[in-house]
């Protein structure tokens, strides 16, 4: 009987780490289906010129600024950049805010970068990705409560994200 128990175990220990493997997999493949995906944040740029550049047409234009700040290998980064290229956002977009997509690395290990642009505006970490700040022209950080919160974006609906994007007045 030990000999039939040992083996038994030793078999099913490998398949529940399988099974929590394809469990994954089958919500990272679910939530592919559920949302488009872009990668835009590109650690090559230079995020804080990007966001004075954003910041100065945003004053002149009347928009706020939009902030996503995230990573190619998040998948809710992804998906928020993702929803922010489709027709519908993009629309919105152009008529209410600059965006710019600010690539942070691995904040919650240690290794993130560009974080000065979340302190600039008073967060003073990031927690998770993206983190997404609304900014009027004047520099002040619009969804403090909120910015944090997005790093559900895949799992959020569209009518969800566009609800909240579109509710910030406008300057």
């Amino acid at each position: 009987m030990r000999k039939l128990v040992a083996p038994a175990l030793v078999l099913a220990f490998p398949a529940a780490l399988l099974g929590g493997c394809t469990t994954a997999a089958s919500r990272q493949h679910q939530a592919a289906a559920d949302h488009p995906q872009a990668q835009l944040y590109d650690e090559n740029r230079d995020a804080a010129s990007d966001v004075d550049a954003a910041m100065a047409k945003a004053a002149t234009g009347g928009k706020n600024v939009l902030v996503a700040m995230g990573a190619n290998w998040c998948h809710d980064s992804r998906a928020f950049a993702g929803w922010m290229q489709t027709p519908r956002f993009a629309d919105m977009l152009a008529q209410r805010y600059e965006t710019v997509f600010v690539d942070v690395g691995h904040p919650q290990e240690g290794k993130g970068r560009n974080l000065d642009v979340a302190r600039r505006f008073g967060l003073n970490e990031i927690t998770g990705t993206p983190t997404v700040l609304v900014i009027s022209p004047d520099g002040r950080l619009l969804n403090r409560d909120t910015a944090a919160s997005w790093r559900n974006a895949a799992s959020r609906s569209a009518d969800a994200i566009y609800g909240e994007l579109s509710a910030f007045p406008l300057p």
